[in-house]
């Protein structure tokens, strides 16, 4: 057995990003910026009105209040020739509107009366108020945002209004999982029926799919496979053909049918890894094969859940130039949560809670057993726990999403 650490190093090693490609603002979110982003123009575009009012020359309040006459109005929309201001003269104007030129002061339409032919600004105004310069907010070619960014409704309202149409974004892994067993039955077909003696439900398929689906990344397909040398082979080839990681439940350990990582060799598979001391899910096996990154996860639900959460979720980070590390957080060390292992990383399902305090804290739940799984419907954390040798090391935990 490896540490988890190491087992970490070598995950992220062998998960490298697979190219950029370019897509429109409308079908980015969420991704990841394989490069950063500029303005292509600056912001805000023209000096511009920042209410509504009057668009005036401050000279030409000597004294308040002032009458002055009433050139065309400025609405905020396109202008085939930019508004010229004569001294002496007051133009209305709207939010956004371009300022005409010869003005340099806005007066907000609550400081001042107007009729049809002209305005009495009620009170005195500086110089340049109420003024939005062009590129005060930034100037062509201002990072908009840089490589590595994920990719918000926020960001995208950034790019589109510094000119940015399209945005060049990691490319997504496809994925392939496996759900290896005879005794697994899923969804639909004889889960309609009863269940036969020595027969389970498949929690793993479901469990992998909705994760995936939740980080953006649908797997092409959820396909079982029956505990043979020769299904495995075959399954397996397809998935390394199809796609670019290939995540694979059950058939690791040392029984009479587990023939991953034999039947992965077997078909050119490089072997990264095969067990690690942690508990649960220490049979995990990790290999890659021509570029495809292969996960064989324990068949245990709970070690499923905790191999995809720590390993599968820092390879996918890899893959896109994000740091694996930012979903961990430090707890602080007064917190008792309970015995730790000899040799082995605990993963636990955990709670968040506050103390009376406002401290966060985390509650272990019942039924840590690596078949179990009721508690996920409770379940928001995963606690790292080091081993008895490790104590003083700070507990990490991540959220479970």
């Amino acid at each position: 057995m490896i540490p988890v650490d190491e087992a970490l190093t070598r995950v992220i090693a062998a998960a490298t990003p697979l190219g950029a490609e370019t897509l429109p603002l409308s079908a980015a979110r969420g991704r990841v910026l394989a490069a950063e982003v500029r303005s292509q123009h600056p912001l805000p575009l023209f000096t511009q009105s920042a209410v509504d009012g009057y668009a005036i020359r401050a000279a030409d309040l000597a004294h308040t209040p002032c009458m002055l006459p009433l050139g065309t109005a400025v609405a905020a929309r396109a202008q085939h020739t930019h508004p010229v201001l004569a001294p002496g003269m007051a133009m209305r104007i709207l939010t956004g509107g371009l300022l005409p030129l010869g003005a340099d002061t806005v007066v907000r339409q609550e400081h001042t009366q107007h009729d049809a032919a002209r305005v009495t600004v009620l009170q005195s105004v500086k110089a340049g108020t109420d003024i939005r310069h062009v590129g005060e907010e930034m100037p062509q070619g201002a990072v908009l945002a840089a490589t590595s960014r994920r990719i918000t409704p926020g960001l995208i309202g950034t790019l589109a209004l510094g000119g940015v149409h399209r945005a060049p974004v990691w490319r997504l892994p496809r994925i392939v999982v496996l759900v290896s067993g005879d005794e697994v039955v899923r969804e639909g077909g004889a889960l309609n029926q009863a269940l036969l003696l020595g027969q389970v439900p498949d929690a793993n398929g479901p469990l992998l799919q909705a994760y995936l689906d939740a980080w953006g990344l649908p797997p092409l397909r959820v396909e079982p496979v029956a505990d043979s040398a020769e299904a495995v082979r075959a399954a397996m080839a397809r998935a390394f053909a199809d796609a670019d990681l290939v995540l694979t439940t059950g058939g690791v350990s040392v029984g009479d049918h587990d023939y991953i990582p034999s039947v992965a060799e077997s078909l050119g598979a490089e072997r990264i890894l095969w067990k690690v001391a942690q508990k649960p899910g220490m049979p995990l096996y990790v290999a890659r094969r021509d570029g495809v990154l292969l996960f064989g996860l324990p068949g245990n639900p709970a070690s499923v859940l905790v191999n995809l959460i720590v390993y599968v979720r820092a390879a996918l980070d890899a893959m896109q130039c994000l740091d694996p590390g930012q979903r961990w957080q430090s707890l602080p060390p007064a917190q008792d949560i309970g015995p730790r292992d000899a040799l082995k990383t605990l993963w636990l399902r955990a709670v968040q809670c506050h103390d009376a305090h406002g401290q966060l804290t985390l509650r272990k739940l019942r039924g840590q057993a690596s078949h179990m799984l009721g508690n996920l419907a409770e379940a928001n954390a995963l606690l790292r726990l080091e081993p008895t040798g490790n104590a003083s090391t700070p507990m990490r935990w991540c959220a479970l999403e």
